[in-house]
């Protein structure tokens, strides 16, 4: 079976968590509202891995939960593991642009620097095939009423990456938890060692209301007599993960030793002392929320080599975080003329032109498109946004920028700063807008595609409440063009994983790739 009969079969089966309508009594058949179906536990993925031979048992594991920096902690320990001479495999969610992204696999260097981070996605041919082996297994798992019904689209790519782990013969995995933790797919595993980021409110409708509640779900992750690498951060999640861990007898380890002394710049490297020796941290993911991430990284590495005899040294730990990659984290791009051009050569959807792009600019403004940089982060919550907001503030602050943008634009001349926002319709909406939007001239609306969108109309009802100029588009390279047409000195995309995926793809001029786009 090929890799696009693969792809189809996995964008029809149903997501994680999902809403299903529900009519209201009395109501037309097309008035309804949304109820919240739970299909979330261990259960379905512990069927399906058993029907495959257990395959996550076959080797160590590191599991890493929390809300935010969980992809940043994960790709950057998997890094210094790669760096140490192991085979790591490592698995995280969700993509920016192909499903092959969350599987992959990173071998030792063979002694030169420099090696393409995306040749490891597991290959198309492998991945084709390893689906169809785990769909196999969870059909007959159905056929033999093991199995209600087929698993979910996260608990299929899951069990698949473990059996791709397995055949790859991994030293060590690092599996980014989905969402919570306590009944996340991955947490099927045994892990050596459990890692929780920074925890703050997001998916309240499934983790519980508050951040205590939302802890205890992220602290599921722990085991009896083990080990947790974490950080000081809200007193709530504190003192949750605090009892977890107590009831459990877990050892805690505490990652502040390895953050940069007070008042060092989010963009500049810092030393630290590791294994008893002094390393630089010089990690290309930037912004003072980083800092954090690679704490944890790091705390995790000595971990490793101290409790479990890994082979990883401070040399391993200090080249790993260099040459750590991870896009969409406050990512900097100058597309190539050529993509560009043909972006603006393309014209603009019917309905929309340039002199309506901002209702205030004069055609003269919008009438030479340069290149302007482009900043691309995932921020996809209010922790997330005030990360972003704080880096792009520390960053504008030596060119003298103003704190807020929108009380000293000039609607005659061009704006410095252009912001393409868009968000799923769970997030908080309108604590996002007020976080990010005032510190930019003008904010550019996208749809993007997926069910949980949130509409562009709502989108622009709390654009308009900020006061902030905004334009809404058709289409995310619709929004690119419209951003582009201001002039800006920086075009920043963020607001979801999937407006920063389609964005990069169309401002690296990629192929088309046959993929779904809706995950």
């Amino acid at each position: 079976m090929s890799y696009a009969a693969a792809i189809e079969n996995l964008s029809a089966l149903i997501p994680e968590l999902f809403s299903t309508p529900v009519s209201t009594p009395g109501s037309t058949s097309s008035s309804t509202s949304s109820s919240t179906r739970r299909k979330f536990s261990l259960k379905e993925i512990g069927i399906l891995c058993a029907a495959l031979g257990n395959p996550q048992l076959s080797f160590p594991s590191v599991l890493v939960a929390g809300t935010n920096g969980k992809g940043s902690t994960s790709s950057t320990l998997a890094s210094i593991a790669r760096e140490s001479g192991l085979q790591v495999g490592l698995y995280t969610s969700p993509h920016l642009d192909r499903v092959n992204e969350r599987i992959r696999l990173l071998q030792p260097r063979p002694g030169a620097p420099g090696l393409d981070f995306e040749t490891w996605d597991i290959p198309d041919d492998d991945f084709a095939r390893l689906y169809f082996h785990v769909h196999a297994a969870a059909e007959q798992a159905v056929l033999d009423h093991a199995l209600e019904h087929l698993p979910s689209y996260f608990e299929l790519l899951t069990a698949l990456a473990f059996v791709y782990f397995q055949e790859s013969k991994v030293d060590l995995a690092v599996l980014e938890v989905g969402m919570g933790g306590r009944l996340d797919a991955t947490n099927i595993v045994t892990p050596v060692l459990s890692v929780i980021t920074d925890i703050s409110l997001d998916h309240q409708e499934w983790l519980g209301e508050t951040i205590a509640l939302i802890a205890r779900e992220k602290a599921g992750i722990l085991r009896p007599n083990g080990a947790l690498v974490t950080l000081p951060q809200h007193p709530e999640a504190n003192q949750s993960l605090g009892e977890v861990a107590t009831e459990l007898n877990v050892r805690g380890i505490n990652a502040a030793q390895y953050t940069p002394q007070i008042g060092v710049s989010s963009t500049e490297p810092y030393p630290i002392q590791v294994l008893g020796a002094e390393i630089l941290v010089d990690s290309p993911l930037k912004g003072a929320h980083q800092h954090r991430n690679i704490a944890l990284a790091v705390a995790a590495a000595v971990e490793l080599a101290q409790s479990r005899s890994f082979p990883i040294t401070p040399a391993a730990i200090e080249r790993g975080i260099r040459n750590t990659r991870w896009p969409g984290r406050l990512e900097r791009l100058i597309p190539a003329g050529t993509a560009l051009s043909a972006l603006v050569g393309r014209g603009f959807s019917p309905g929309i032109t340039a002199a309506e792009v901002s209702g205030a600019l004069a055609p003269e403004v919008c009438s030479s498109p340069h290149q302007p940089e482009f900043i691309l982060d995932v921020a996809h919550n209010p922790a997330g946004a005030w990360a972003l907001r704080s880096a792009l503030n520390s960053e504008n602050a030596g060119a003298g920028a103003p704190g807020l943008a929108s009380e000293t634009w000039d609607p005659t001349s061009s704006p410095s700063q252009v912001l393409i926002f868009a968000c799923l319709r769970d997030k908080p909406l309108r604590e996002m807008t007020q976080i990010l939007f005032p510190i930019f001239d003008h904010v550019v609306l996208a749809p993007i595609h997926s069910p949980r969108a949130t509409e562009v109309a709502d989108l622009l009802a709390a654009a308009e409440a900020t006061g902030v100029p905004s334009t809404p588009s058709a289409t995310v390279e619709e929004a690119i063009q419209i951003a582009l047409q201001l002039n800006p000195a920086t075009i920043v995309v963020s607001g979801s994983v999937y407006l920063v995926g389609e964005a990069r793809h169309i401002l690296l001029n990629q192929p088309k790739a046959q993929e779904e786009r809706v995950r």
